[in-house]
């Protein structure tokens, strides 16, 4: 409703301009605070969840750095580095001319980590003076717990301003965290890019739902602007693969602009800013050529020089119609082939494994090759589970999202069929209009929403880009008079009257959702939150011990990535390869050194693990005695696979080798593996070797 309407409105009411300002100011306190206390709620249960997951308070440092695996470990060990600095100077110059972490190799691991999160994380602990206040670990998790804290919160804003109900909010909150096991990755990652950058992107939407909205004051138009384009920046930064998730968002706001719904003004300032974050980003990222060949960019120029042909041409004439008629045509056609010779004549080499990827995974190719194998073996990269849509369905949220989203997309549809038939949209849309379709900020988050759905369903990991939005389309649904009026316009409703019924289930349906949560997910949380769990790996506790006191410091291990950004963390020591999947010499050292569990002779894993300056190597008895789920999926199947080392007979496949399975054969004590490799140390999951650097070819 626009301003002048409602102040004629409340003055057929005899309501004063005072009472009203009382009245709004009121409504946005109360909101505002649901909004901050629903995010710090959800953070002090993040915390609280994660003591009584790893009794972190009780835990010696070693053990608590323990539970950081993977990559993760990889971001908290730089986190360690910049805080023993000598200065915050110096330890950002050794990060970026790293020779201490992987052998043979010098990396800029602020540029190819993405290790923004831990130069601010490091900034503020000393800066703040919080060195004899809290410990490093925990200064560091609580940002990240945090920041969720601002997801959630930017989520219920979001679902506020769509809805006009904070109502919406609280509901989206509680949909969230009941269904926190398919909308984060925090349980399993906390250090995660995507967990520093999705709050920033939460905000980014929240700010441009509000750009979009056609009755916005001009300063808050201008605050949503400046929030947007801080936003967008900070999540480029944030998280390498950013640009990726803005290219989604510029292409639903390019069919939102395609089909005349929104204020095309609005929509190519946000295009400016997607250039201008490019750009910055670009600079700062040292020169990042992943960003110059993104399809972002290419998008983003396509729909500008588009646009310019339009502006250039006279209005009426026949060229002008048939560029507007041609129009989606054209930026499609302008943003391949400008992505092609960017590709072409800018040298990049991040996104090549990416690309292969998504070829053998729509079927476009095959490939013996290790580590493609492995990726397309990784769950988050394989389609949902029906138990994903089984637990979205319990919690409620999946039916209401459907039915939600079904209005939206027939209001939608009429709306674009006015426009052809060359009605114009309403200046304002009133609630006995019935036109839920007509508000751009509605559609383009139906349209973002079904872009993100695709994807989910392609890809589990990308559920969690999906739900977060599936639990706040829904909450704004069932809460927006507006949408329950667009139901009953087309139902005709004549018993009841329609806009009562509208602002009466508006209430009562998230009321009703609400207890019934309540009722059957309360109780859960709270025994989730005092059941007393334990995560002790002794095992790995050991051998971190023994390669502290018993390694040389100038020692390099060898052994799966995943173990040795563990080994780096809690040691310090060099290791030969890391958990990490956007560099090809990276991904080609992981492929090599997991020979160490093919079958292949003791000969050539010598020669692997010295070309490597390797002096220890450890092998883990999980990965050499796995008994996956899918046969064909483990490491040593894949291994056999890329080597060759497979015969098939009669459907079924067989490992052949006429060496036996190196990590078994190492076991043994028998020459030639003990003449190359010495045991120094061993447990029930690891077994240590010392690479001898003189070879006795003694039986």
């Amino acid at each position: 409703m626009a301003p002048e309407e409602r102040n004629k409105e409340n003055a057929k009411l005899g309501r004063s301009p005072k009472y009203m300002l009382i009245q709004r100011f009121a409504k946005l306190f109360f909101g505002c605070l649901a909004a901050v206390t629903s995010g710090m709620m959800y953070a002090v249960y993040l915390s609280t969840y994660h003591e009584r997951k790893f009794w972190f308070s009780s835990r010696q440092e070693l053990e608590r750095e323990i539970t950081f695996q993977g990559d993760s470990a990889i971001y908290y060990s730089f986190y360690k580095e910049l805080l023993k600095a000598p200065s915050f100077e110096r330890g950002v110059y050794e990060l970026t001319h790293n020779n201490k972490t992987v052998s043979l190799k010098t990396i800029n691991a602020v540029q190819q980590m993405t290790l923004y999160p831990e130069l601010i994380a490091s900034v503020l602990y000393q800066a703040s003076g919080s060195e004899e206040v809290i410990e490093p670990v925990y200064f560091y998790i609580g940002i990240v717990f945090g920041l969720q804290g601002i997801y959630v919160t930017a989520l219920f804003v979001t679902s506020w301003v769509m809805s006009g109900t904070w109502l919406a909010g609280m509901l989206t909150v509680a949909w969230f965290i009941i269904n926190r096991t398919d909308t984060t990755r925090i349980d399993y990652s906390i250090p995660s890019r995507e967990n520093w950058a999705l709050p920033y992107f939460a905000c980014q939407v929240a700010a441009l739902t509000g750009y979009l909205k056609k009755t916005l004051n001009c300063s808050a138009e201008k605050f949503c602007y400046l929030l947007v384009s801080a936003s967008t920046y900070t999540f480029m930064m944030m998280w390498e693969y950013s640009h990726y998730l803005l290219f989604v968002q510029a292409v639903s706001l390019f069919l939102l602009d395609s089909f005349a719904l929104a204020q095309t003004q609005k929509v190519h300032e946000v295009y400016k800013i997607y250039l201008f974050s490019l750009f910055l980003g670009y600079l700062l990222q040292f020169e990042n050529s992943a960003l110059l060949v993104s399809p972002l960019l290419s998008l983003v120029a396509a729909l500008m020089l588009s646009k310019c042909l339009q502006m250039n041409m006279k209005k009426g004439t026949f060229m002008s119609r048939l560029l507007k008629i041609m129009y989606i045509y054209l930026v499609l056609t302008i943003t391949v082939t400008l992505n092609f010779l960017l590709k072409m004549f800018v040298p990049h080499k991040e996104n090549e494994h990416l690309l292969k990827f998504i070829e053998v995974k729509l079927g476009l190719n095959t490939t013996k090759n290790f580590t493609m194998n492995w990726l397309l073996c990784q769950e988050s990269l394989q389609a949902p589970s029906q138990d994903f849509f089984l637990r979205l369905t319990q919690s409620s949220v999946l039916p209401f999202y459907i039915l939600v989203l079904i209005i939206c997309l027939f209001s939608v549809t009429q709306v674009i069929f006015r426009r052809i038939c060359g009605e114009p949209l309403k200046e304002t849309v009133k609630l006995e209009d019935g036109r839920i379709g007509e508000r751009p900020e509605i559609v383009y988050h139906v349209i973002h929403t079904i872009l993100l759905g695709c994807l989910a369903m392609c890809l589990e990991g990308m559920k969690y880009l999906w739900t977060p939005y599936v639990c706040m389309l829904a909450a704004f649904g069932v809460c927006s008079p507006e949408l329950w009026m667009t139901l009953f316009k087309w139902l005709r409703l004549k018993a009841v009257h329609p806009i009562l019924l509208a602002l009466i289930l508006s209430m009562a349906v998230p009321t009703i959702i609400g207890f019934s949560l309540w009722k059957e997910f309360f109780p859960r949380i709270m025994t989730e939150l005092s059941e007393l769990q334990e995560f002790y790996d002794p095992d790995t506790v050991e051998l971190m011990t023994w390669i502290k006191r018993q390694a040389p410091v100038a020692a390099v291990f060898a052994g799966s990535p995943q173990l040795m950004g563990v080994i780096k963390l809690c040691t310090g020591w060099m290791v030969s390869s890391l958990p990490l999947y956007n560099d090809d010499d990276l991904l080609k050292r992981n492929e090599n050194i997991y020979q160490i569990y093919s079958k292949r002779s003791a000969e050539d894993i010598y020669k692997i693990l010295t070309s490597y300056k390797a002096n220890f190597l450890v092998i883990e008895d999980s990965i050499c005695n796995e008994v996956g789920p899918v046969r064909g999926c483990r490491v040593k199947d894949l291994l056999d696979i890329a080597n060759g080392h497979v015969v098939c007979e009669e459907g079924d496949s067989y490992a052949y080798s006429k060496y036996g399975r190196f990590c078994h054969e190492i076991k043994m004590n028998y020459s030639p593996y003990v003449n190359y490799f010495t045991r120094v140390y061993w447990n029930r999951s690891y077994f240590v070797y010392r690479i001898n650097t003189v070879i006795s070819f003694q039986s």
